[in-house]
């Protein structure tokens, strides 16, 4: 489940348009195909960000959602009055056992499930649609890559801003060198999902219909307080989300990361606040250094800031006359200036290109885009082959607020910070006993 309600997230995709669906109908050879051109669908969760997943899935006519797996049972039941013949499962693992005709999957869980259930629908040869942040742990982020390329399944991480107009924009625009070759970047958003204060000393009676154990999965057990995790307070807690950082980086970081074709980063410093022993910090702000590419300077940085911080006035000053918005992204360039509103199209500033235009590029609709993916009719957009390593960048920076002040270097083949020995644990993690995933 992710950060925007259904409606918010509903007008966003007011400028996305709508997939075509016109090619002849082609299951991959590890699906089983349906009797009809109907791709069988499940989903794992039930409401928030998994109700916005199945409404836009089911829009169209070429998927049925015939399965959905809830710990709470109440939001299970309730997505019942819109699709009567659902099967309703409480455990995700006793779905994935029993329903052999599927071809498609979505995971719209809290982050910490996100790896186990992708994980093992992959396993199963199903197609996978799994909400951003990819996963919760570098480690688990790379080992998806691997298998979704092993097992050659259609993927794709629930960026959904990814394939709209204004983001391809961005990224056309960047590569086509519209403001030169980009030197720097200043990324921000003005969520707040962290908490100072100490996990509460008080243990609440669990509701009906929830399955708290269940909810817990892979994580450590402890007792269930009212409110704290559930629904929605789990972003901001160490063992099952990954804060502002991870919740909003993703999006936010998706375009930066794909105009400049970000590679391995030489240094990752945080100077903003770091986590409590129960939960993320608040008002993050860290730095990445990053080899030249194509599309940069010799070397290039990109600081992300989130809460109250925000990129230094000289910075701000840059966008002249234009409001600072809530979240986006400035790019600079030899040639100019970019200035990135989240949601919206990019604005060129600078004497030296006002006479140039953007490179304009048609939007799409990124769950549609699955949908006929899996049917055999082009590709995804955000596999991931492209979505891990976008992952890992920013749980790298999540990573980093743990060791403020400390320059944190990273082998991506060893998958190991090798200047601050203390920082490995956080690369991967344990599972709970009884909740082990092959593969991870």
């Amino acid at each position: 489940m992710a950060d925007t309600p259904l409606l918010t997230r509903r007008d966003s995709f007011k400028t996305i348009a709508a997939a075509t669906i016109a090619a002849p109908f082609v299951f991959r050879k590890h699906a089983t195909a349906a009797p009809s051109e109907t791709l069988y669908h499940a989903s794992f969760g039930a409401g928030g960000m998994a109700g916005a997943d199945i409404g836009s899935l089911t829009a169209s006519k070429n998927l049925k959602l015939v399965a959905v797996a809830d710990v709470d049972l109440s939001k299970a039941n309730a997505l019942k009055a819109k699709f009567p013949d659902i099967r309703v499962y409480e455990d995700w693992r006793v779905l994935l056992d029993k329903e052999k005709e599927l071809h498609s999957v979505n995971v719209s869980t809290p982050d910490h499930m996100h790896a186990p259930i992708t994980m093992r629908a992959m396993q199963r040869g199903l197609n996978v649609y799994t909400q951003k942040p990819l996963t919760q742990t570098i480690y688990e982020a790379r080992r998806l890559t691997e298998v979704a390329a092993e097992k050659k399944i259609v993927s794709q991480m629930g960026i959904q801003l990814h394939s709209a107009d204004f983001h391809r924009t961005i990224v056309q625009s960047i590569k086509d060198g519209v403001i030169g070759k980009v030197k720097e970047v200043h990324s921000w958003s003005g969520k707040q999902w962290g908490d100072k204060n100490p996990r509460p000393k008080k243990i609440d009676k669990i509701p009906d219909l929830f399955d708290w154990g269940g909810w817990l999965g892979v994580a450590e057990d402890r007792p269930f307080i009212a409110g704290y995790y559930h629904p929605g307070n789990w972003r901001k807690r160490l063992d099952f989300g990954t804060g502002t950082f991870g919740d909003m980086g993703c999006h936010i970081l998706d375009p930066v990361f794909g105009a400049l074709e970000l590679t391995k980063p030489t240094g990752i410093k945080s100077v903003g606040s770091s986590p409590n022993e129960d939960s993320w910090g608040l008002d993050s702000e860290v730095r990445y250094t990053y080899p030249g590419t194509k599309n940069t300077t010799e070397t290039v940085t990109l600081t992300w800031y989130d809460g109250v911080r925000r990129p230094p006035m000289a910075v701000v000053e840059a966008i002249g006359k234009h409001k600072l918005p809530e979240q986006g992204s400035i790019y600079f360039g030899t040639d100019g200036v970019m200035f990135s509103p989240y949601g919206g199209m990019p604005i060129l500033i600078g004497d030296n290109v006002k006479d140039r235009k953007l490179s304009m590029v048609k939007g799409d609709n990124h769950y549609l885009q699955f949908v006929e993916a899996c049917r055999g009719n082009g590709k995804t957009t955000a596999p991931f082959e492209y979505a891990g390593p976008l992952t890992e960048t920013v749980l790298l920076g999540c990573l980093a607020t743990r060791f403020p002040n400390q320059e944190l270097t990273w082998d991506p083949v060893k998958m190991k910070v090798t200047n601050v020995e203390a920082a490995n644990k956080f690369v991967r993690k344990a599972y709970r006993k009884g909740w082990e995933v092959d593969g991870l």
